[in-house]
């Protein structure tokens, strides 16, 4: 029985969980989008990463170990990801075929990807499709309940909880882990609609909230600060709320206006948690009323040089 899932990730069908490990560190760092330019890595750095959420599941590797590629369809996993097309959601996909168990529906290729899941074994209720194990299957309706969420941007650089009332009254918290983007789906088990005793998943599509302090321009974030005149002209220290915590900025002298500080790994979360972007902060020159300076100074100020 062909079991491409390990190939992936480059290790046997024997290898420890810490072997599994291992192997997915090593290869998520050599395609990472942020380190290998390369076309061809996002694609494989998504099929690594749904890999190892396989492989290092017990329950899911369990299901996997028994039936292999066989609930792929029969195809190798490279290809089936690649298959789906470059907008379809692996992960999502994954959850469908994994996530729902062994329950009574099919499991057939469709033009949106793959539907439903295992029968109990091979028969009436296996595969459908042509060239598959079964010739008919029952199709359990789509139990997944979708709903939109927006949560404030400093949460999707820190990370958080928001908290979800659902149509039938029930409430929860839900985890917002740090690095979130706009445009990303979490997924809450059990919490969707009902059905013959099952129940499909919540899925919250999320929407990160403006920043009226912040741009976030890829995993860099920029604040504009501002300084006073004495302290551009002359150097000194001034305090800066930055995501995390109030920090002391060292501003030398003769600065000029719009010149940035570079403040490392302080920005937003990298992908999967691979390190953080930089904070810089922009000056803002803070000039003086002029109406409010005494005679003396305006004057000083009006033999200075053009």
């Amino acid at each position: 029985m062909s079991k491409s899932l390990y190939e992936t990730l480059g290790v046997s069908e024997n290898a420890t969980p810490e072997e599994i490990k291992k192997a997915y560190r090593r290869l998520a760092r050599k395609y990472h989008p942020d380190i290998n330019k390369s076309p061809e890595a996002q694609e494989k750095f998504k099929e690594i990463n749904a890999a190892y959420e396989i492989l290092s599941d017990p329950e899911k590797k369990a299901k996997y170990d028994q039936f292999g590629d066989q609930m792929f369809g029969g195809q190798n996993f490279s290809d089936f990801a690649r298959s789906q097309g470059p907008d379809i959601d692996l992960e999502e996909i994954l959850n469908a075929v994994f996530g729902g168990g062994f329950g009574s529906g099919g499991f057939s290729r469709s033009r949106g990807g793959f539907s439903g899941g295992f029968g109990s074994g091979f028969g009436t209720g296996g595969f459908g499709g042509t060239g598959g194990f079964g010739h008919s299957y029952r199709r359990t309706p789509n139990l997944d309940k979708k709903i939109a969420i927006t949560v404030p941007f400093i949460v999707s650089v820190l990370g958080g909880k928001h908290h979800i009332t659902l149509d039938n009254g029930e409430s929860f918290d839900v985890k917002i882990p740090a690095g979130i983007k706009t445009g990303k789906t979490l997924r809450v088990r059990g919490k969707g609609e009902s059905y013959n005793g099952q129940r499909g998943d919540l899925l919250i599509v999320v929407t990160v909230a403006p920043s009226p302090e912040y741009e976030r321009r890829g995993d860099d974030l920029y604040k504009t600060i501002n300084i006073p005149l004495k302290t551009a002209l002359f150097g000194g220290k001034i305090e800066v709320e930055t995501p995390e915590k109030k920090v002391t900025l060292k501003v030398p002298k003769n600065i000029k206006n719009g010149q940035k500080f570079r403040l490392k790994e302080k920005g937003f979360p990298k992908e999967n948690g691979f390190g953080r972007g930089d904070l810089y902060l922009v000056a803002n020159i803070k000039l003086p009323n002029v109406d409010e300076l005494d005679d003396s100074l305006k004057e000083c100020l009006q033999k200075l040089p053009e």
